[in-house]
C-alpha cells in the first residue's frame, strides 16, 4: 500500500525535476553539444556563475529542505567549483514564519496551554528558520527563548529526502567519478544532519554537554536548557541578548578587541574538534554574538557534529605540518585522513597547500604565481583528488565558515599562529614533535642499512652496464591526454599538408578542369578545421582565485 509520504515524494519529485530542468539540459548539452552528437562544450567561468543563480532561484522556490541542502553545498569545494560555492553562500536560511496559530499547537501538545506552561510568551517571533523558530518567553521570572518545531516539517523533509536519494542517479551522470563519491557522502550526511536538527531532544543533550566542557571559561557564553518546559519538538534555553559577531562598527563603538574576538572563536573551536571530540556544527554570524563584556554567545546547537580520536590525531598532524611548512607532512595526513587520494600528483598538490598556507597567513599572493598553479590543475579539477569523507565534511563547513567569521573581525588574521600557540599550550606540538623524533631516528637506522646494501648492489648494476647488458624500462604516465593530443595535431598536419599538396600537384597537372582539385580541397578543408580545433579548444577553467584573503580585502576596498 502506497503510503502519504510516497506520494508526496512522487509529487514533489516531479516538482523537482521541472524547477531543475533547465540545468538538466543544459549540463546534457555540456557532454553532447546537440544531444545525441557533437562533442562536448566548454563552459566559461561566467556561464556557471549564470547557473549558479538559477540554482540558488530553484532551492529557495522548493522550500526549506532545499534551502538546507544549498547552504551544505556551499561549504563542499569537493562537489560544486568556485562560482557556485560563491553563489550559494548568500543563501541565508531565512523564511517566513509560520503562523501563530500552528506554532501554538505544537507548544500545546508538547508543554500543555501556553498560559500554563509560561508566565509570558510573545507570539511574535525573534528569528525565524527553515525548521524552526524562536520566540521569546518568561518563565519563572527570568527570560527565555523557545525554538519551536515548524509545524508539519517532518512530512516534507522526509518527501525530500526521498526525492534527493531518487535524483542521485541522474547527478551522477554530469560529473565525474571523484564528485560522485562525495556526492554519495553528501547525501548519507545531509539526510542525518537534518534528521537530527529535528530532534530538539538530541539538541538539548549536545547543549549540555558542550555546556559542560566550557564550565568557567569566562571568554564564552552558552545558554542553559530549561529541561522542564523542552521536549522532542520544544526546546526551552535562557535567553542571552547581544550583539551580532559580523556588526564590526557596533563592535568597535563598545571599544572591544576584534582581534582577541577571533582568537578567542578560532581557540574555542580547536578544543571542540582537537579535544572535547563534540562541536558546534554552524558558526555563521547569525548563530555568534558578543554581549556587553565581550564574551561570545553560542546559539542554535542542532547542527553539531562528532570526531573520533583517530581523527582528532589526524588533524592535530596537519596542524603541526602546516606550523612547520612540511608538505609531504600535511599530504600524508589528508591522505590518512581519507580525504586526499594516495594517486594524486603530489608535486601539484604540494604547490596547492603553500598557496593554502601563504593566504591563511595573511601573505600577499603574486598573481603570476596563482595563475601558474591554476594552469597545473585546471585540466583536472573535476577530477581533483580531493574527497570529503562524512565524518569531515562538518569539519570542513566548521573551519570555512570560522575562518570567515575570523576575517570578518580582522582582515589579518593569522590562523597557523593561534593554533600553533594553542597546540604548544596543550602539549600536543611536543608530542607530535617526539613522533617525529621517532620517525626520524628509524630514517637513519634504514639509512645506515642502505650503505651497506646499496653499493653491492651498485657494483652489480655498473658490471652489467659494462657488459652492455643493462636494459631500463620506463613507463611514461599520461593522465591528462597530452600525448594522445599532441599525437592527433601530428595526424592532422599530416593529413593537411597531404591534401593540400594533392590539390596543388592536381590543379598544376590539369589546368583545364578545376573538378579534380575541388575535391581534393574539400576534403583537406575538414582536416584543417580539426587541426585549428585541437589547438583552439582548451579544457578546464581559466580563472582567478574567488576566496583568497587578497582578493576579500580588494573587494571591500573597492
Amino acid at each position: 500500500m502506497v503510503t502519504l509520504v510516497n506520494i508526496r515524494a512522487y509529487w514533489r519529485f516531479l516538482v523537482v525535476v521541472y524547477q531543475f530542468s533547465p540545468l538538466i539540459v543544459a549540463y546534457a548539452r555540456d557532454r553532447r553539444r546537440f544531444f545525441l552528437f557533437g562533442g562536448s562544450r566548454s563552459v566559461s567561468p561566467d556561464m556557471r556563475v549564470r547557473r549558479a543563480g538559477i540554482l540558488l532561484d530553484s532551492l529557495l522556490t522548493l522550500g526549506p529542505t532545499f534551502i538546507k541542502l544549498g547552504q551544505l553545498l556551499s561549504t563542499r569545494p569537493d562537489i560544486l567549483p568556485p562560482e557556485y560555492i560563491e553563489v550559494l553562500s548568500s543563501l541565508q536560511d531565512d523564511v517566513p514564519p509560520a503562523p501563530w496559530e500552528e506554532s501554538s499547537q505544537v507548544l500545546e501538545a508538547e508543554l500543555g496551554p501556553v498560559s500554563e506552561a509560561f508566565d509570558e510568551f510573545d507570539p511574535d517571533p525573534i528569528s525565524g528558520a527553515s525548521l524552526g523558530q524562536v520566540y521569546t518567553a518568561e518563565y519563572e521570572g527570568d527570560p527565555v527563548a523557545v525554538k519551536v518545531r515548524r509545524p508539519g516539517i517532518e512530512k516534507l523533509v522526509e518527501a525530500d529526502l526521498r526525492v534527493v536519494r531518487w535524483s542521485l542517479p541522474v547527478v551522477r551522470r554530469f560529473i565525474g567519478e571523484g564528485r560522485a563519491f562525495s556526492l554519495e557522502n553528501l547525501a548519507d550526511e545531509f539526510a542525518k544532519t537534518i534528521r537530527q536538527e529535528m530532534d530538539y531532544g538530541r539538541e538539548r543533550r549536545i547543549l549540555e554537554q558542550i555546556r559542560s566542557n566550557f564550565e568557567g571559561d569566562d571568554a564564552i557564553r552558552i545558554p542553559a536548557p530549561v529541561p522542564e518546559r523542552s521536549g522532542p519538538r520544544v526546546l526551552t534555553m535562557e535567553y542571552l541578548p547581544g550583539t551580532k559577531i559580523n556588526d564590526v562598527a557596533a563592535l568597535d563603538e563598545m571599544g572591544l578587541d576584534r582581534t582577541q574576538l577571533a582568537t578567542t572563536l578560532q581557540r574555542v573551536y580547536l578544543q571542540m574538534i582537537i579535544d572535547d571530540g563534540v562541536f558546534h556544527a554552524d558558526p555563521h554570524p547569525g548563530n555568534l554574538a558578543v554581549d556587553d563584556e565581550g564574551r561570545i554567545i553560542f546559539y542554535d546547537f542542532g547542527m553539531s557534529g562528532e570526531v573520533e580520536p583517530f581523527i582528532q590525531d589526524k588533524i592535530v598532524d596537519f596542524y603541526v605540518s602546516i606550523a612547520n611548512q612540511d608538505i609531504d607532512g600535511i599530504l600524508d595526513a589528508l591522505i590518512e585522513m581519507g580525504t586526499l587520494s594516495p594517486e594524486a600528483d603530489r608535486q601539484v598538490m604540494g604547490d596547492v597547500m603553500e598557496l593554502a598556507i601563504a593566504d591563511a597567513r595573511g601573505e600577499d599572493i603574486e598573481q603570476y604565481r596563482v595563475q601558474q598553479i591554476i594552469e597545473q590543475v585546471e585540466s583536472t579539477i573535476y577530477e581533483f583528488p580531493l574527497r570529503l569523507p562524512r565524518n569531515l565534511a562538518l569539519v570542513l563547513r566548521v573551519a570555512t565558515v570560522v575562518e570567515g567569521v575570523c576575517v570578518t573581525l580582522d582582515s589579518d588574521f593569522d590562523f597557523i599562529a593561534v593554533a600553533t600557540a594553542y597546540l604548544r599550550e596543550e602539549g600536543y606540538y611536543e608530542e607530535t614533535a617526539r613522533e617525529l623524533a621517532k620517525d626520524a631516528g628509524r630514517q637513519v637506522q634504514r639509512t645506515s642499512q642502505a650503505l651497506f646494501t646499496v653499493p653491492p648492489k651498485l657494483d652489480r648494476t655498473l658490471d652489467r652496464l659494462e657488459r652492455e647488458n643493462l636494459s631500463v624500462n620506463i613507463r611514461v604516465e599520461d593522465k591528462n591526454g597530452v600525448f594522445d593530443r599532441l599525437a592527433r595535431r601530428i595526424a592532422y598536419s599530416i593529413l593537411l599538408a597531404v591534401g593540400a599538396l594533392s590539390t596543388s600537384i592536381l590543379y598544376a597537372f590539369d589546368q583545364t578542369s578545376v573538378l579534380p582539385a575541388a575535391v581534393a580541397a574539400l576534403l583537406t578543408i575538414p582536416v584543417a578545421v580539426l587541426l585549428y580545433r585541437s589547438f583552439r579548444s582548451k579544457r578546464g577553467v581559466r580563472a582567478t582565485p574567488q576566496f583568497t584573503r587578497q582578493n576579500l580585502r580588494e573587494r571591500r576596498e573597492e
